[in-house]
C-alpha cells in the first residue's frame, strides 16, 4: 500500500497535480534580524557573504563562498535546545531530531484580516476552536502555522520588527492558545513574523510562550514563514528540515509544502 501510495504522489508531481510552494524567505544581507534589548548583550549580525572564488585566479572554473549568519536568521525551525525550558531534553537539537518531524500535515489558521486591523493581534483558545469547528479538528503531531501576511513587510527591517519606543508590535499567540496547542501534541508551531511569539510576548506569563512551552514540550517552531496566503486551512504537507548543525539549537531552513492544484 506504502509503494503505491508514494507511486501515486510521484505521477502527481510529475504531472503538475501537485504544487509545490515555497514558503522562504531571500536569505541575505539585507534579511531581517532580531534586535534584544541593550541587558541582553550580543545580537545576531547580519547575514555576510564571503567570496572565495568567482572563476577566477583563486578558483578558475568554480564560484563559490563562505557565510557568516546566525542559527535563528531568515525562515527558520527552532529546536526544542534554543530555550532554556527544553534544555535538558533528549534529542534536542538539530543533529538529533527524528526526521519524521521535518514532514508533516500543516493547518493553516488563516488571521489576516484581523492582524491588517490590529498588528498586536493576538491568537487565543476560542479563535483557534472556532477555526476548528468550521476546518475539523487539529490533529496530533501535524504543524499549526497562523497566516497573518506579515511576510509581505519583509522587504523592511523596520517595517517588519515594526517597533516604537513601546518595544516590537507584531501578532502570535496568547500562552493559553499555546497551552492548547500542546495539549493536542502538535509537532510544532509556526508564523510569518521574526520570530514564533507575538511583540508584546515579553510581557506575558509566562514570557514569551510559544518558545517556552512548545520547547519544555520537546516541540517545535517555525518563524519568518511566507506565502502561507497560497496554502489551504487543511491538507497541504509542509516540509521544515533545518541543516543538520552539531548542537544546534535550530537552522535556516527551505521550507516547502505540498498542495493539490
Amino acid at each position: 500500500m506504502s509503494a503505491t501510495i508514494l507511486a501515486d504522489v510521484a505521477k502527481a508531481l510529475l504531472s503538475g497535480s501537485i504544487e509545490v510552494v515555497d514558503l522562504t524567505a531571500p536569505l541575505g544581507p539585507n534579511t531581517p534580524v532580531l534586535y534584544l534589548p541593550p541587558q541582553f548583550g550580543k545580537n545576531t549580525p547580519s547575514v555576510k557573504v564571503h567570496e572565495i572564488s568567482q572563476y577566477d585566479e583563486n578558483g578558475p572554473f568554480w564560484a563559490w563562498n563562505w557565510l557568516e549568519l546566525g542559527e535563528h536568521t531568515g525562515t527558520h525551525f527552532d529546536a526544542p535546545s534554543h530555550w532554556i525550558t527544553g534544555k535538558d531534553l533528549p534529542g534536542n537539537t538539530t543533529d538529533t531530531i527524528p526526521p519524521q518531524a521535518f514532514v508533516g500535515p500543516v493547518n493553516v489558521i488563516d488571521r489576516s484580516k484581523e492582524s491588517a486591523e490590529n498588528p498586536d493581534y493576538l491568537l487565543t483558545v476560542d479563535s483557534i476552536k472556532a477555526w476548528e469547528a468550521e476546518h475539523g479538528e487539529i490533529e496530533a503531531n501535524s504543524w499549526v502555522v497562523m497566516r497573518t501576511d506579515w511576510y509581505k513587510r519583509n522587504g523592511s527591517t523596520e517595517t517588519f520588527l515594526n517597533a516604537d519606543e513601546n518595544g516590537p508590535h507584531s501578532p502570535g499567540p496568547t500562552a493559553e492558545a499555546i497551552e492548547y496547542l500542546v495539549s493536542k501534541n502538535i509537532m510544532g508551531w509556526g508564523q510569518e513574523t521574526i520570530g514564533t511569539d507575538a511583540g508584546s510576548a515579553g510581557g506575558m506569563n509566562p514570557p514569551f510562550p510559544a518558545h517556552n512551552l512548545m520547547h519544555k514540550a520537546g516541540r517545535y517552531g517555525l518563524a519568518s514563514l511566507c506565502h502561507l496566503d497560497k496554502l489551504p486551512a487543511k491538507g497541504a504537507i509542509l516540509i521544515a528540515a533545518p541543516l543538520k548543525f552539531v548542537k544546534g539549537t535550530g537552522s535556516p531552513i527551505r521550507a516547502l509544502a505540498l498542495i493539490s492544484k
